[in-house]
């Protein structure tokens, strides 16, 4: 089986928080199952580069805007290494490759007929003598009457089109703009209608509710050309005559992103991609992302492809998170309410940042950030709970058996039990289905801990070892099939593990432990949180 997964590409002009770490967080767990099951993956990803809010920022702050887009791009590669993403490419839009990749697909799409030159009425300021993009732009909302951008009302959040703002001004000058006709190349998305209301319909057991809901808005108005180049200095050049300066829109050239990224993982490693992403029942691709990004995803991105006419297979499974809120108020950069991942992983085990982030996902309804839930959660599930099985386990044969593992016969109610464990947890994981994948495989570590209790092996050892050794030998199966299932979303532990237990392998299928083994430096995996030792945090959570 082939696997693509291509990750949102987060926008470079703010720090990561954790929204975006909600909604990027599956495509790696997915990633991660698929190359234990032995499958052919391919996991992409990048930071966009280009856009109007960099350049509007750049400008404010006297500096280029490659200067905001590296300094970004750096921090959420950083970001991404300390919490275990393995991506096979995690690139960024201002990469030459992924600049020459993307004109020659804008080339085939004019070369196929879907790119045409279309003059329409623009806001455009006559103090600064330059027409204005949305973030350019500012005035009164029309649904609120809250101050707004050109794009979005910061008050009611509400999406909205530039030529829907009331007295508009320039945001640099506070000039009020003026419509002046500007040319630009358009993108026929009305010409994908019917087949994209196809891909709909067929994907309603596969994509998220709110994908579907929220494609079907768009379809149900009808799909409208879009603009497919912009006023601005920074992005991806036209390559078409008259249109020197003009770069490609953003939300072609991002998205694209998922296909240059990927051909260039290919021809790195000998992989022809074209073959790879060719439509058949060999290929499963999956895209992660926030609701705020769905039509790209599932409108946008699919009239791309095919557009291109090169037989691409479409998205199969959507994976569009809902919102991680803080005190049930959505997260926005303008009003500084987010938590920043990069703090997180100062103070917090990537394992633990990974588990909370999975078992309170926002797969299908908003969610609440809490780090009173993240540190009751760690200290339950991790430390009471699993974390307790393998270390009482574990610190017994140490202390009383110099850490062999005895030999021992298996009990076969807890054998089928783990056989089964494999199959749900990676039909739920293949479905995307995160929460009840996590929540089933530390259902089996509940069982583990349920079945030392009853055995009682401590008990076992003095009456009879034979009786200690079958337990024993049991246990130690079940702890290293429990690591190995956990494995897509706790990568650390899981190593940690198995290390200790002397286990090298990293299949998606049941490990038989064999007996007679020495342990391998036996330590806890994981430590209690303490409130009084998370100051830092302790602060955090009062300012929000």
């Amino acid at each position: 089986m082939k696997v693509f997964i291509g990750g949102a590409w987060p926008y470079a002009n703010n720090s990561l928080h954790v929204g975006h770490l909600a909604a990027l967080l599956p495509g790696d767990v997915i990633a991660r199952y698929y190359r234990m099951k032995g499958d052919k993956v391919i996991y992409v990803s990048g930071t966009d580069a280009h856009g109007t809010p960099i350049t509007v920022r750049a400008k404010n702050e006297g500096i280029k805007p490659e200067d905001i887009a590296i300094k970004y791009h750096e921090e959420f590669t950083e970001c991404f290494n300390r919490l275990n993403f393995s991506y096979d490419l995690y690139t960024i839009t201002s990469d030459e490759y992924h600049k020459k990749e993307v004109v020659k697909y804008f080339e085939l799409l004019l070369e196929n007929g879907y790119i045409y030159e279309k003059t329409e009425e623009q806001d455009f300021c006559e103090e600064c003598n330059q027409y204005l993009s949305d973030r350019e732009i500012e005035g009164i909302c029309p649904y609120c009457s809250g101050l707004a951008k050109g794009d979005q009302c910061d008050e009611c959040l509400t999406t909205i089109n530039a030529k829907e703002l009331l007295e508009k001004k320039c945001k640099a000058c506070g000039t009020h703009t003026a419509q002046k006709g500007n040319t630009h190349l358009y993108f026929k998305l009305s010409s994908f209608q019917n087949e994209i209301q196809e891909l709909v319909d067929n994907s309603k057991e596969k994509w998220r509710l709110n994908a579907i809901n929220e494609s079907i808005k768009y379809l149900k108005n009808g799909l409208l050309d879009r603009a497919a180049t912009r006023q601005l200095d920074w992005g991806v050049n036209t390559p078409v005559k008259g249109f020197e300066d003009k770069k490609i829109y953003v939300w072609i050239e991002a998205v694209l992103g998922y296909l240059t990224a990927g051909k260039k993982y290919s021809e790195d490693y000998g992989i022809d991609f074209t073959d790879f992403m060719t439509k058949s029942d060999d290929l499963i691709t999956y895209y992660v992302h926030g609701k705020d990004n769905i039509p790209f995803h599932t409108i946008i991105f699919p009239a791309l492809l095919l557009g291109l006419k090169n037989n691409f297979q479409l998205p199969d499974y959507i994976l569009s998170s809902n919102y991680v809120n803080m005190n049930n108020e959505k997260i926005s950069k303008s009003k500084g309410n987010g938590i920043i991942v990069k703090d997180l992983i100062d103070t917090y085990q990537s394992d633990t940042i990974r588990y909370y982030m999975i078992a309170n996902g926002p797969e299908t309804k908003d969610t609440n950030f809490s780090y009173e839930v993240l540190e009751h959660n760690h200290n339950k599930h991790l430390v009471g709970e699993y974390g307790n099985f393998v270390n009482r386990n574990l610190a017994f044969l140490v202390k009383k058996f110099e850490g062999i593992i005895p030999e021992g016969k298996m009990d076969l109610e807890i054998d089928e039990i783990i056989n089964k464990s494999y199959s749900i947890v990676g039909e739920l994981i293949s479905r995307g289905e995160l929460r009840q994948a996590i929540d089933s495989a530390l259902n089996l570590v509940q069982i583990a801990n349920k079945y030392y209790d009853n055995q009682k092996p401590w008990i076992q050892a003095k009456e009879s070892l034979i009786d200690f050794n079958n337990t024993t030998f049991t246990c130690i199966n079940l702890m290293a099939n429990i690591a190995n299932i956990l494995e897509p979303f706790m990568p650390d532990s899981s190593k940690q593990v198995k290390n200790m237990l002397g286990i090298k392998t990293s299949n998606w299928s049941q490990l038989n432990i064999e007996g007679n083994r020495l342990l391998n430096n036996v330590d806890i995996i994981f430590d209690k949180i303490e409130s009084s030792e998370n100051d830092e945090i302790t602060q955090l959570k009062r300012s929000k």
